[in-house]
């Protein structure tokens, strides 16, 4: 259909009024295959009630499958963020639906009386947002767990390694570099689980809710039929929400997703933040990390490397973070019984999917899978560690020890040059 427009009225209406936006529908490839699920799911429900006859429903299911199989994605014009609940998204997909139904039936199926029978803007595209989200979650929980495994591996094969121990910056106690790695492991694993989790919940769908919740418009059965075809179709082990009134007029399921990819950030800027520290030098810092050298660091010192990759890392986690904020302001947005802040919520939540992708991706290949620790390094720090004060301190009191470390140090410091 390249070069015929299928939409409509209302898709151009949209396109004249929100432009085209940062991020258009046909920029985000899951959300058009899944609303065309959805219709395809619907005409379907609709057929085996009696609201559709058995050829319209035919035309439609075809229709909406060549859309879920990405065959019209350039009919999408319009911007992903517009005003009104998605109701302008909705109707674009209902538009070419319909229009390309007409095609295949022979006659006239009409966007609203038949594509979007038995359901409302209200209750469609939050299902197919739902559905979305869950989709484009699957690649940023990858990379972390890759990330995990990064971790993992870094840790066998230091696993024995001392070092020194750091509290407030100071001295403290030693560990393995091991136990260092199989920390950060453990930390990427339980935020990547509560992400795991917090996108699990939207396999509970509105779809049947119609307008505000109440069902109204839908033939009795539909929303059972409907949640079972579109569970077949997807694959997925879909169930309606709950409290359908809930649903539309509450979207903190979105905001724990928001967070849960905030908090991966965060663990990830603070690991990363860590290396860079330790990896400070190469003469007049702490030197026992040496980081990967991807690239120059200065355009006027020669041979100055810099901790690129970890301050990366830090950079999207603020992004992420920031980001964050504003689904949960538009979750908080919600008006008695609706809430039709999803479109930002939806082009917020891509733009943590990507910025945690790229990030775990990149901290895990370009940087962890190629750190190394300098033994020399961590032997000479390690002989500055507390543990045998400590040992020192349960024999003779810690006042007495503490008179013997002030001692030590002052003369270990005259010794440096």
């Amino acid at each position: 259909m390249t070069g015929q427009h299928l939409y409509g009225k209302q898709t151009e209406l949209g396109v004249e009024n929100f432009g085209p936006g940062r991020r258009r529908a046909s920029d985000v490839p899951m959300l058009i295959k899944n609303y065309g699920l959805v219709k395809e799911a619907a005409a379907e429900a609709n057929r085996k009630l009696g609201v559709i006859s058995g050829s319209q429903a035919q035309a439609i299911e075809q229709a909406a499958h060549e859309v879920a199989q990405g065959l019209h994605n350039e009919q999408f014009p319009t911007a992903l963020v517009v005003g009104g609940g998605g109701t302008t998204t909705n109707m674009n997909v209902n538009e070419v639906i319909a229009a390309r139904a007409s095609e295949i039936a022979g006659t006239l199926i009409h966007p609203n009386d038949h594509v979007n029978a038995s359901q409302s803007t209200n209750d469609s595209y939050p299902t197919a947002m739902a559905l979305t989200v869950l989709d484009l979650a699957e690649a940023p929980i990858r990379a972390l767990d890759d990330l995990a495994l990064a971790f993992d591996s870094k840790a066998d094969e230091y696993d024995q390694t001392i070092r020194l121990g750091r509290t407030c910056l100071q001295d403290a106690v030693t560990l393995t570099v091991g136990e260092t790695h199989r920390s950060h492991s453990a930390a990427i694993r339980r935020t990547t689980s509560q992400l795991r989790t917090a996108v699990s919940a939207l396999t509970e769908i509105p779809l049947g809710a119609t307008v505000l919740g109440s069902g109204i418009g839908a033939a009795s059965g539909y929303r059972r039929e409907a949640v079972a075809q579109l569970s077949k179709l997807t694959g997925r082990k879909l169930a309606p929400s709950p409290d359908m009134f809930d649903a539309l007029a509450n979207l903190d399921p979105y905001a724990r997703i928001a967070h849960a990819g905030a908090r991966a950030a965060l663990t990830m800027a603070k690991i990363a933040q860590d290396l860079r520290v330790l990896s400070s030098g190469p003469l007049a810092g702490i030197e026992e990390v040496m980081l990967p050298a991807t690239q120059a660091g200065s355009s006027i010192m020669p041979g100055k490397i810099n901790p690129v990759i970890p301050e990366y890392v830090m950079q999207l986690s603020y992004r992420i973070r920031g980001t964050s904020s504003t689904v949960e302001m538009a979750a908080a947005a919600g008006e008695l019984e609706l809430n039709i802040m999803e479109p930002i919520i939806i082009d917020s939540l891509i733009d943590i999917f990507d910025d945690l992708k790229s990030s775990a991706t990149i901290f895990a290949d370009k940087c962890i899978k190629g750190l190394t620790w300098d033994g020399s390094r961590l032997q000479a720090n390690a002989s500055a560690a507390f543990d045998r004060w400590i040992k020192k301190s349960s024999e003779v009191g810690y006042e007495e020890t503490t008179r013997e470390v002030t001692e030590y140090w002052t003369n270990a410091k005259h010794d440096i040059p």
